[in-house]
Protein backbone atom coordinates (compact mmCIF):
# COMPACT_ATOMS: atom_id res chain seq x y z
CA UNK A 1 0.00 0.00 0.00
CA UNK A 2 2.95 2.30 0.74
CA UNK A 3 4.22 2.24 -2.88
CA UNK A 4 1.22 2.64 -4.66
CA UNK A 5 0.65 6.07 -2.20
CA UNK A 6 4.07 7.06 -2.64
CA UNK A 7 3.72 6.23 -6.83
CA UNK A 8 0.24 8.17 -6.99
CA UNK A 9 2.23 11.11 -5.29
CA UNK A 10 5.17 11.32 -8.08
CA UNK A 11 2.72 11.15 -10.86
CA UNK A 12 0.81 14.20 -8.82
CA UNK A 13 3.97 16.23 -8.20
CA UNK A 14 4.74 15.72 -11.74
CA UNK A 15 1.81 16.59 -13.09
CA UNK A 16 1.49 19.84 -11.18
CA UNK A 17 5.83 20.09 -12.02
CA UNK A 18 4.86 19.61 -16.08
CA UNK A 19 1.83 21.99 -15.84
CA UNK A 20 3.91 24.93 -14.08
CA UNK A 21 6.68 24.62 -16.35
CA UNK A 22 4.32 24.96 -19.18
CA UNK A 23 2.59 27.75 -18.00
CA UNK A 24 6.05 29.93 -17.64
CA UNK A 25 7.05 28.38 -20.73
CA UNK A 26 4.18 29.50 -22.10
CA UNK A 27 4.43 32.85 -20.78
CA UNK A 28 8.11 33.59 -21.71
CA UNK A 29 6.93 32.51 -25.41
CA UNK A 30 4.17 34.98 -25.20
CA UNK A 31 4.34 37.89 -23.03
CA UNK A 32 3.10 40.80 -24.68
CA UNK A 33 0.38 42.19 -22.69
CA UNK A 34 -1.22 42.83 -26.77
CA UNK A 35 -0.55 39.24 -27.68
CA UNK A 36 -3.72 37.22 -27.69
CA UNK A 37 -2.02 34.43 -26.55
CA UNK A 38 -0.78 36.24 -23.46
CA UNK A 39 -1.83 34.44 -20.64
CA UNK A 40 -3.18 37.53 -18.80
CA UNK A 41 -5.16 37.58 -21.76
CA UNK A 42 -6.89 34.31 -22.01
CA UNK A 43 -7.17 34.74 -18.11
CA UNK A 44 -9.29 37.57 -18.54
CA UNK A 45 -11.81 35.90 -21.42
CA UNK A 46 -12.21 33.55 -18.45
CA UNK A 47 -12.93 35.83 -15.48
CA UNK A 48 -9.80 35.27 -13.82
CA UNK A 49 -7.62 37.80 -14.43
CA UNK A 50 -8.69 41.67 -13.55
CA UNK A 51 -7.20 42.92 -16.75
CA UNK A 52 -6.65 46.70 -18.39
CA UNK A 53 -10.42 47.03 -20.40
CA UNK A 54 -8.95 49.05 -22.85
CA UNK A 55 -5.60 47.11 -23.73
CA UNK A 56 -8.37 44.20 -23.80
CA UNK A 57 -10.80 45.51 -26.39
CA UNK A 58 -7.65 46.15 -28.60
CA UNK A 59 -5.98 42.57 -27.95
CA UNK A 60 -9.68 40.78 -29.10
CA UNK A 61 -8.52 42.48 -32.67
CA UNK A 62 -6.24 39.24 -32.82
CA UNK A 63 -8.02 37.00 -31.36
CA UNK A 64 -9.49 34.22 -33.24
CA UNK A 65 -13.30 34.19 -32.08
CA UNK A 66 -13.93 37.24 -29.93
CA UNK A 67 -17.02 37.15 -31.03
CA UNK A 68 -17.25 34.65 -28.11
CA UNK A 69 -16.96 36.97 -25.37
CA UNK A 70 -20.35 39.00 -26.58
CA UNK A 71 -22.74 36.70 -28.59
CA UNK A 72 -25.86 36.17 -26.30
CA UNK A 73 -25.04 38.44 -23.72
CA UNK A 74 -27.26 41.19 -22.53
CA UNK A 75 -25.59 44.97 -22.06
CA UNK A 76 -25.92 44.47 -18.60
CA UNK A 77 -24.02 40.94 -18.99
CA UNK A 78 -21.84 43.30 -21.79
CA UNK A 79 -21.44 45.96 -18.98
CA UNK A 80 -19.93 43.64 -16.48
CA UNK A 81 -17.00 42.29 -18.95
CA UNK A 82 -16.14 45.33 -20.44
CA UNK A 83 -16.83 47.48 -17.86
CA UNK A 84 -19.25 49.96 -19.46
CA UNK A 85 -20.44 50.15 -23.22
CA UNK A 86 -21.21 53.24 -25.22
CA UNK A 87 -24.44 54.14 -27.17
CA UNK A 88 -24.18 55.09 -30.51
CA UNK A 89 -24.95 58.69 -30.27
CA UNK A 90 -22.02 58.91 -28.05
CA UNK A 91 -19.28 56.94 -30.17
CA UNK A 92 -16.61 58.08 -32.54
CA UNK A 93 -16.95 59.76 -35.91
CA UNK A 94 -15.71 57.44 -37.02
CA UNK A 95 -17.89 54.75 -36.03
CA UNK A 96 -20.46 56.71 -37.16
CA UNK A 97 -19.66 57.31 -40.14
CA UNK A 98 -19.60 53.48 -40.66
CA UNK A 99 -22.55 52.60 -38.87
CA UNK A 100 -24.47 54.32 -41.47
CA UNK A 101 -22.57 53.06 -44.36
CA UNK A 102 -23.29 50.17 -43.00
CA UNK A 103 -25.75 47.02 -43.86
CA UNK A 104 -26.36 47.40 -40.03
CA UNK A 105 -27.71 50.99 -40.20
CA UNK A 106 -31.13 50.80 -38.30
CA UNK A 107 -30.25 48.50 -36.02
CA UNK A 108 -29.84 48.42 -32.53
CA UNK A 109 -26.09 48.59 -31.57
CA UNK A 110 -23.68 48.91 -28.52
CA UNK A 111 -20.11 49.95 -28.64
CA UNK A 112 -17.76 48.20 -26.56
CA UNK A 113 -16.47 51.08 -24.20
CA UNK A 114 -14.70 53.65 -26.77
CA UNK A 115 -12.94 50.97 -29.67
CA UNK A 116 -13.63 49.92 -32.90
CA UNK A 117 -15.76 47.06 -31.89
CA UNK A 118 -19.82 47.48 -32.52
CA UNK A 119 -22.10 45.17 -30.88
CA UNK A 120 -25.46 44.00 -32.76
CA UNK A 121 -28.16 43.63 -30.39
CA UNK A 122 -31.51 41.76 -30.97
CA UNK A 123 -33.79 41.31 -28.67
CA UNK A 124 -31.75 42.72 -25.64
CA UNK A 125 -29.17 40.19 -26.59
CA UNK A 126 -26.06 40.34 -28.76
CA UNK A 127 -26.14 38.47 -31.77
CA UNK A 128 -22.88 39.64 -33.40
CA UNK A 129 -19.80 41.34 -33.18
CA UNK A 130 -18.10 43.98 -35.74
CA UNK A 131 -14.74 45.35 -35.94
CA UNK A 132 -15.23 48.45 -37.31
CA UNK A 133 -12.43 48.73 -39.89
CA UNK A 134 -11.80 50.30 -42.99
CA UNK A 135 -15.13 51.21 -44.07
Amino acid sequence: MGKQKLRVGRIVVGTVLVLVLGLAFWQVLYHSPGDRKDLRYQAWKLGLYPMDLDEATSTMVGDIYPDRLVVGKTEEELIKKFGYVTTLENASEYVKYCYFNSPYNGKQVLILRKSDWMVLMKDGRATDLILVKGC
